[in-house]
């Protein structure tokens, strides 16, 4: 999909849209992101384009977006459209997660009867060992249920959808208890519900300034900042109800190998006494 079309989608100018992905160009590789070059623009101009007011407001090769780009637009963008999409975007990947796992033995028959067809009809044993170490490494990358589960080095965007999902949980209150929080992790926070609270619990030499805390609550209020050296894992509190134990500091999701669980809720009024 071209740039103008996803604008529209999302509920923002173009101008805004092709800003986002500058500002976050590491997000958005070849594979996720292209600009046309002169002859396929000058090609689809002619095909595509026939109104005036059209041709005027295209004078430059737009930008073309794969299913993937269209997908971490949704988690850079910051129009109303944009959230509600990127909502959907992660309880689809959730969903699928719960699919994978559910049907995981029919999976393995399936690769079980893939893998002997190859090597009676090929009898390349090169091939079916090739394959064997692809499927070790997708099991490695499995994440187990939504009790907990476990995030390997370099799923950075599997990580932080997941966190997400946590975030969309939220009706009313989200309280984050965590010493190393940066601009990273308010830029979570802009994807929460509008009119769910925000309250934050780190080490007093954060990197957050409360100008940044004024900012953002400029633009998504409410988010109040805490000072603590009593803590020393990272929890996440969604309305009062659900606690999540997460290996990681939010900043560093998926640089290194983390796990996360669900714990007894009876344990969030202790936690908050001991803050």
């Amino acid at each position: 999909m071209i740039d103008r079309d996803l604008a529209e989608l999302y509920g923002v100018e173009t101008k805004v849209l092709n800003q986002a992905v500058k500002r976050n160009i590491e997000r958005f590789p070849e594979d996720f992101c292209f600009q046309l070059n002169k002859a396929e623009f000058e090609i689809w101009r002619s095909q595509f384009v026939t109104s005036n007011s059209d041709k005027m407001g295209l004078r430059r090769p737009p930008y073309v977006f794969t299913e993937q780009g269209v997908a971490m637009l949704s988690s850079v963008l910051r129009s109303k459209n944009a959230v509600e999409i990127n909502i959907q975007i992660m309880r689809v990947f959730v969903a699928l997660r719960r699919f994978l796992k559910i049907n995981a033995q029919v999976f393995q028959r399936l690769d079980f009867m893939e893998k002997r067809q190859i090597n009676t009809e090929l009898h390349l044993l090169e091939s079916d060992k090739k394959i064997d170490e692809l499927f070790d490494r997708m099991d490695r990358y499995k994440i187990e249920d939504e009790q907990g589960g476990i995030f390997f080095q370099g799923q950075i965007f599997d990580a932080y959808a997941k966190f997400e999902s946590f975030i969309a949980e939220a009706e009313k209150e989200i309280i984050l208890i965590d010493n190393y929080v940066d601009l990273t992790v308010l830029e979570r926070f802009a994807k929460k519900k509008s009119g769910v609270k925000v309250r934050i619990y780190t080490y007093p030499k954060t990197k957050i300034t409360s100008l940044d805390i004024q900012k953002f609550n400029e633009q998504y209020p409410l988010l109040e900042l805490n000072h603590t050296e009593k803590i020393h894992d990272r929890f996440l509190i969604i309305d009062n109800k659900i606690l999540y134990h997460i290996g990681a500091s939010l900043k560093d999701l998926g640089k290194k190998c983390f796990g996360f669980e669900i714990l007894d809720s009876s344990w969030i009024q202790e936690i908050m006494r001991n803050l």
